[in-house]
């Protein structure tokens, strides 16, 4: 079942990370910086994120998650657009939304369910975008 690796086509995993990881960037550098920072309870706040980590541990967690969901693509033998978009719905909102839910339900975390909102939103655009390109370049 999982014997795919001489199928895929390498390069739609690397648009598929790239258009993800941008999106990133995109999310929450230009279209939601303040609502993240306020889901933090850093709304005055400057967030000190300018070390390698913060670029390199998303880029390695959205790459893991790329690899995951591409393995998943062509085990289940996916071929349509409508299937790759319920492969997201099901990846986006069973593993990815769920799991930054659980993770924003924490006391560290002043407004969990803005930030499950935020970043939830952007997994669940993030995987879509994933399998959509995966569909496309098959």
């Amino acid at each position: 079942m999982f014997n795919v690796f001489s199928n895929i086509h390498w390069l739609s995993v690397v648009v598929a990370f790239a258009a993800y990881f941008m999106l990133g960037a995109l999310w929450y550098m230009v279209l939601f910086p303040q609502p993240y920072k306020v889901s933090l309870g850093k709304a005055n706040e400057a967030l000190h994120n300018e070390s390698a980590l913060f670029v390199v541990g998303p880029g390695v967690c959205v790459l893991a998650t790329v690899l995951a969901t591409t393995l998943l693509f062509y085990a289940l033998h996916i071929t349509s657009y409508g299937d790759a978009l319920r492969l997201a719905a099901i990846v986006g909102v069973g593993y990815l939304m769920a799991n930054t839910t659980n993770i924003a339900i924490n006391p560290n975390i002043p407004r969990p369910l803005l930030y499950s909102s935020i970043t939830s939103g952007y997994h669940l655009v993030g995987i879509t975008l994933t399998c959509l390109i995966l569909a496309v370049l098959r």
